[in-house]
């Protein structure tokens, strides 16, 4: 991973915000993730404001919906040890 780089700042972001946020990214709305996923829309609400908890099988469907890895959902903190990087 020689082309890895840190951030230079870091932010926590909660579950529910990185669904919100990579939902966002790839300019998808609530209805329209619902639909490619068959979770309810209501559903991806709550999810996106942490009054639901994820879950793996939720995680599995809504990364592939999303084009990432269940653990980017999953752990959105979770960094590399500072020696991996080098």
């Amino acid at each position: 991973m020689k082309e890895y780089r840190p951030a230079k700042k870091r932010m926590t972001v909660s579950v529910g915000e990185s669904v919100r946020m990579l939902r966002e990214f790839q300019e998808l709305s609530q209805n329209q993730l619902a639909r490619l996923t068959g979770i309810p829309q209501a559903t991806i609400s709550a999810i996106e404001n942490n009054r639901v908890r994820l879950g793996v099988e939720r995680a599995k469907v809504l990364a592939r919906a999303l084009k990432c890895h269940p653990g980017v959902l999953v752990f959105p903190g979770w960094q590399l040890p500072d020696n991996a990087a080098a």
